[in-house]
């Protein structure tokens, strides 16, 4: 049998300010981490650079969610972040999977010709998306499927995007760091509010919701 965190215990933890990662992909032990600092990404002052947007808005690329998850979170696995390897192990991969059949933990996706190139995945507690983690096989894709997460969450209407620990990859974005007392606030005051986490099929809609930021760059 698999080994797992049950689902209710996970979300759980995330109410409390905890969140689960192994010491490497070979560890059989998961430890809870609750940062004195968190990197918040910005949901309505998300920016995204002009150079960037460029890009994105050429839309060679498809988007889904939720169509392929367990291969999200499995090519997550596969990229090397530490000297020792990845934090997903077969326990973290087994948690967040089965806590995506209870439509509580989604993916954004990105394919070129079908194939998947990109995505990330997070979990999903009221108006609180917490980001895990990304990939990408192609440059920019990883970037792109978070431009389209952030419009979903600020089309759905959420509060607080958490990317856990501090990364200066994600500054150019906006995301910046609070003390976990702050966290605790905002948490507090946005995870018992019920968001749906829904789609956005209309390509122009999206970047309507995004493209007003860039007067910024």
């Amino acid at each position: 049998m698999n080994k797992l965190i049950p689902h209710q215990d996970l979300i759980d933890y995330y109410k409390k300010g905890l969140f689960p990662m192994a010491e490497n992909n070979a560890s059989e032990i998961v430890n809870l981490y609750k940062p004195k600092y968190r990197l918040i990404i910005p949901i309505n002052d998300f920016h995204v650079p002009k150079k960037l947007f460029r890009l994105f808005k050429k839309n060679i690329y498809t988007f889904k969610v939720n169509s392929n998850f367990e291969n999200v979170i499995y090519n997550c696995q596969q990229i090397n972040r530490r000297e020792n390897g990845t934090w997903i192990n077969n326990i973290i991969l087994n948690t967040y999977i089965n806590l995506h059949y209870y439509k509580m933990c989604h993916s954004v996706e990105c394919y070129e010709s079908n194939n998947l190139v990109g995505g990330l995945y997070g979990v999903h507690i009221g108006a609180c998306f917490f980001g895990e983690s990304m990939f990408g096989k192609l440059s920019n894709v990883s970037k792109f499927c978070l431009i389209y997460l952030i419009a979903i969450l600020k089309k759905n209407l959420f509060c607080l995007l958490d990317s856990q620990f501090y990364n200066k990859h994600l500054l150019q974005f906006g995301a910046y760091e609070i003390s976990s007392d702050s966290y605790m606030k905002k948490l507090k005051k946005n995870i018992m509010t019920e968001r749906e986490f829904v789609f956005l099929d209309d390509f122009q809609e999206v970047l309507s919701l995004i493209q007003p930021n860039n007067i910024k760059s």
